[in-house]
C-alpha cells in the first residue's frame, strides 16, 4: 500500500470520525495533537518528491578550464590559501606509528569482513603542507609568468614546461574540491589517516625547480623531505603508500633517492640511467602521466573543417639536436628532409612555435614523435590534440594509462632501426590503407578525452584514470608494505629483475 493510501486510511479511521464516542474525544489536547499530526502526514505525502529530484544536481552546466593558466586564476581566487583540520602530525614517537599500524589494521579488517571493499573507489588521504610548498608555489607561478622569458639551458620557455608538467595541480585541485563540485567517483578524499588506501604529497616540485634559486630550491626539497618523512604513515610504510608528483625529470632529483619506495607520477621511464637511478623507478609501483598538451584541442568541428586539408603526409617541428635516445631526431631529419609532402622543421616552444606547430599538425596526416632527452615527448600529445596520427620511434617509450588504453588503435609504433633506413618510413606510411587511417582518426577523435586535463575534472579524463589505474596497484603496495614490516633483516631478498622489450615496428593491417 502507497504512502498516500496509508495516510488517508489513518486519517479516516474511527477514532477520527466525529460521530464516533470514545473516551479519547473526551480531552481536547489529545484530539488536537493527532490532527496536527495527520495535517503533517498528508503534507509529507503529497509534497514529496521523488529522491532524485530532492538532491540537486551538483555543478549543473560547470565552465571546464583546460587551460593551467586560467584555471589556476580561478583556484587562486576561491582558495588562496586555506587552512583546512585535518590530523596531519609529524612525530618521532614510534608508539604513535604502531598506534595508526592498529588502527589500518581494524579499518581494513571491516571492510574485508563487510565486503565494502567490492567496487569502492580509491581512499586518498591528502597531507596539508605548509603553504610554502603549495600555496606558495602556485603564487610563485601566477605572479611571474606573464612578465619573465626565461628559458632554460636548451632554449625552453621556463613557464610552458611547468605548464605541460602540471600534473600535481590538476590532481591536487580535484582532490580538494568540495565533494558536491567533483565530478571523478573513482576517488574519494578521506580526512582520517587510518582510512586511507594511499597518501597524496602536494609539494609542487617541478615550479620550485625552475622558479626558485638552485640553493634555495635545495633547500626547499630538504625540507619537504623531513616533513613527509617525519609522518607516522610514512614510517609505517615506509613510504610505500605514498605518492610524489615527480612529473619533469628534473625535478626532487636531489633528494628523490631517499622516497625511492613512494608512488612516482612520472613522464615515462629512462633506462639509460640519465635522468633516474637503477631501482628508482619501475612500472610495479609508478605510474606515467601524459603530458599537459601545448597546443589547443582540434574538436569535432575542426576535425571535420580540417579533414580535407590534411595534404601533408608527415609532420615535425622541434629541436633536431637532443642527447641520449634523440639523437635519432638528427638522423630522420637528414632522411626526411627532403621528401616530398613531407615538413621537417627547426622549432622552439614559444608562442610563435606554439601557433607554427598547430597550424602543420592540422594539415598533416601522420605526426613524427621521436625520442627526446628522454624517451617521451609533449608533442606526442599534441599530435593526439590534433587529430593527427603519431609515428612514435622511441624505443624505451613507457605510454600513460596503457592497462586502459590500446595506443595501437591510435598510433603506429616504429622501431628506430627500421625508421632510418633509407626511405623506408615513407614507404611504410604510403602503404596504409585510407580506410585504416580513417579508423585511426575516428579513434583519436574519441581517445582525447583521456588526455585533457581540466577542472573540475571529468569523467574518463586523466585524473579520473589516474585513479583507475592506482586501483590496480593497491594489492601490491599493501602486500609490500606488511612484507616490509614483518620480513627479518637477514631474510631480505630484491628481485631487480625487470624485463621489457623495445617497441618494434607496428604491422598494418591489410584492408
Amino acid at each position: 500500500m502507497g504512502k498516500t493510501a496509508t495516510a488517508r486510511q489513518y486519517c479516516s479511521s474511527p477514532s477520527m470520525n466525529p460521530n464516533f464516542k470514545t473516551p479519547l474525544t473526551r480531552s481536547p489536547l489529545l484530539l488536537f495533537i493527532i490532527s496536527v499530526s495527520c495535517l503533517i502526514l498528508l503534507f509529507y505525502t503529497f509534497s514529496s518528491s521523488p529522491p532524485n529530484q530532492l538532491i540537486p544536481n551538483p555543478n549543473p552546466n560547470p565552465i571546464i578550464h583546460y587551460s593551467f593558466v586560467n584555471s589556476l586564476q580561478q583556484f587562486l581566487e576561491n582558495t588562496g590559501s586555506r587552512n583546512i583540520h585535518d590530523d596531519t602530525v609529524a612525530v618521532e614517537d614510534q608508539e604513535k606509528v604502531r598506534k595508526l599500524d592498529d588502527l589500518v589494521w581494524r579499518t581494513e579488517s571491516a571492510r574485508l569482513y563487510e565486503q565494502v571493499f567490492v567496487n569502492s573507489p580509491v581512499r586518498v588521504y591528502v597531507y596539508q603542507m605548509p603553504d610554502k610548498f603549495t600555496y606558495d608555489m602556485l603564487w610563485l607561478f601566477q605572479n611571474t609568468y606573464r612578465e619573465t622569458l626565461n628559458l632554460t639551458s636548451n632554449g625552453s620557455p621556463v613557464h610552458r614546461l611547468i605548464q605541460q608538467h602540471s600534473v600535481d595541480y590538476w590532481l591536487w585541485a580535484d582532490l580538494i574540491a568540495p565533494e558536491s563540485e567533483r565530478l571523478v567517483k573513482s576517488v574519494v578524499r578521506v580526512h582520517r589517516q587510518e582510512e586511507a588506501d594511499l597518501f597524496y604529497v602536494p609539494f609542487f616540485t617541478t615550479i620550485s625547480f625552475f622558479l626558485l634559486e638552485k640553493q634555495q630550491c635545495k633547500a626547499l626539497y630538504r625540507e619537504a623531505l623531513k616533513w613527509v618523512t617525519d609522518q607516522p604513515a610514512w614510517k609505517r610504510s615506509e613510504g610505500r603508500d605514498h605518492i610524489f608528483p615527480i612529473h619533469h625529470p628534473w625535478s626532487f632529483k636531489t633528494v628523490r633517492k631517499f622516497v625511492k619506495n613512494a608512488i612516482w607520477l612520472l613522464p615515462d621511464m629512462d633506462s639509460t640511467g640519465n635522468w633516474y637511478k637503477p631501482g628508482q623507478v619501475s612500472l610495479e609501483k609508478d605510474l606515467i602521466l601524459p603530458y599537459v598538451p601545448n597546443l589547443d584541442l582540434c574538436d569535432a568541428k575542426c576535425l571535420s573543417e580540417s579533414a580535407s586539408k590534411r595534404t601533408t603526409l608527415l609532420y615535425f617541428r622541434g629541436r633536431l639536436k637532443r642527447n641520449a635516445g634523440g639523437k635519432i631526431r638528427s638522423k630522420l631529419g637528414a632522411e626526411l628532409g627532403n621528401a616530398d609532402d613531407v615538413i621537417i622543421e627547426e622549432g622552439s616552444a614559444g608562442e610563435a612555435g606554439k601557433i607554427a606547430a598547430q597550424t602543420g599538425m592540422r594539415k598533416s596526416v601522420f605526426c613524427l614523435s621521436p625520442a627526446g632527452d628522454t624517451p617521451s615527448s609533449a608533442r606526442l600529445f599534441d599530435a593526439i590534440v590534433s587529430g593527427c596520427i603519431p609515428v612514435i620511434v622511441s624505443d624505451e617509450l613507457e605510454l600513460p594509462f596503457e592497462g586502459i588504453l590500446d595506443y595501437r588503435k591510435i598510433a603506429l609504433f616504429v622501431s628506430s632501426s627500421d625508421a632510418v633506413q633509407p626511405g623506408w618510413l615513407l614507404t611504410y606510411l604510403r602503404s596504409i590503407k585510407p580506410t585504416q587511417i580513417r579508423e585511426m582518426q575516428d579513434n583519436l577523435a574519441k581517445y582525447v578525452r583521456h588526455f585533457l586535463y581540466s577542472h573540475p575534472a571529468q569523467p574518463l579524463g586523466p585524473e579520473d584514470l589516474v585513479w583507475r589505474m592506482m586501483a590496480g596497484k593497491l594489492i601490491n603496495i599493501k602486500l609490500h608494505t606488511r612484507r616490509s614490516q614483518r620480513v627479518v633483516k637477514e631474510s631480505r631478498s630484491i628481485c631487480l629483475c625487470d624485463c621489457r622489450r623495445p617497441n618494434t615496428t607496428f604491422p598494418v593491417n591489410p584492408r
